[in-house]
């Protein structure tokens, strides 16, 4: 009777890692293939039908397996071999890390692939796949916000208390602008890409209706938005915004209201007012922190189903989409999380990121 080959047992964090590189599309085709049959080996599937599934030799299959109980993950990569050395080594990394280092030539304002190999007089392929093993991107970007206001701990730690532990007896409220929004004509619809995808499309040239402001406030308890859309911003719209805010609310002499508010001009200097209604706080975020107020989740939202792509002939129209869309949306709380941003992630070279 044939002997049978017991199922390969994989730790569950080492199976996530090889179905992670079985399913990449940037991963060298060997690793690829590999982790494939490992994970194969794992399921139970006799090696004989890998084999026959991967186009390769049964002994391959086993060659593998043996590896994988021997080196773990390290199994993937190519064993060490002789043969001629290779003509890109260490050296030419360190070279292509100090040219990124480097201004651009012609004006560019980065380094692309082509560039940098014309610039070290290698081959592309060289430099993109130094580049993808180190995880070096190029072309894409991320912008940041990092506050500088020397009271920032204090107050961000304020206003997420109140998101995260509000007071008894009070509302939380989220208020800011979303200003300048216009309502352009254009000819919209869909069209069929290259790669045969039907996409959302619009005419590139339009015509401009003017412009509205949107004064929003969510409740941060409940997700409720109230809006109101004005023609300008100032500090009297602002403030009459307020006055109709709380008009909303019954029993709004007895609650407190605990309102955050970004430095926007409009939103200082109200002392009068607050001198009448004690019962309302102003919280401020601090400088280059306007994301820590939760309406701006809200606006992002909907400038996505409401602005991007569309076509308003003129304000009353965008004024009376803006309007139906409050009118509909459906309020849900924000679970507040927000990643940590520190200063000390940010380093003006790759070369400085990496050391």
């Amino acid at each position: 009777m044939p002997r049978k080959t017991p199922v390969l047992k994989i730790e569950k964090d080492v199976r996530l890692k090889l179905m992670r590189i079985a399913a990449s599309k940037t991963e060298e085709a060997r690793r690829v293939l590999r982790a494939k049959v490992i994970l194969g080996c794992a399921d139970g599937i006799k090696g004989k039908d890998l084999a026959e599934k991967f186009d390769i030799m049964p002994n391959t299959v086993t060659e593998y397996r043996k590896r994988f109980l021997c080196d773990g993950l390290k199994a993937l990569d190519d064993k060490p071999r002789a043969g001629r050395p290779p003509v890109y080594d260490k050296k030419t990394g360190d070279k292509i890390l100090a040219k990124l280092d480097e201004k651009p030539p012609n004006g560019m304002s980065r380094w692309d692939g082509g560039t940098l190999a014309l610039a070290l007089g290698i081959s592309d392929d060289a430099v993109w796949r130094f580049l993808r093993k180190n995880g070096i991107c190029l072309s894409r970007q991320r912008s940041w916000c990092v506050s500088t206001d020397p009271e920032f701990a204090v107050k961000a730690a304020d206003i997420v208390g109140l998101y995260l532990n509000p007071p008894n007896n009070a509302l939380v409220i989220s208020i800011d602008e979303k200003p300048s929004m216009q309502a352009l004509s254009r000819t919209t619809g869909y069209v069929h890409s290259d790669n045969g995808k039907i996409v959302r499309a619009y005419k590139s040239t339009y015509r401009r209706n003017g412009t509205l402001n949107l004064f929003g406030a969510l409740e941060v308890a409940t997700g409720v938005v109230r809006g109101k859309i004005t023609e300008r911003k100032k500090r009297s719209d602002f403030l009459q915004f307020m006055d109709e805010l709380l008009a909303d609310y019954p029993n709004s002499d007895t609650v407190e209201f605990h309102v955050i508010l970004d430095n926007y001009c409009i939103h200082k200097k109200n002392t009068e007012w607050l001198n009448k209604h004690k019962n309302v706080h102003f919280h401020f975020t601090p400088t280059s922190a306007s994301w820590l107020n939760q309406i701006e989740i809200w606006f992002g939202i909907m400038s996505r189903k409401v602005l991007r792509g569309a076509s308003h002939d003129n304000k009353a129209a965008l004024k009376g989409a803006i309007e139906k869309f409050i009118e509909g949306y459906s309020p849900k709380p924000f679970k507040w999380r927000k990643r940590e941003v520190r200063g000390s992630q940010i380093r003006d070279t790759i070369s400085n990121l990496r050391n």
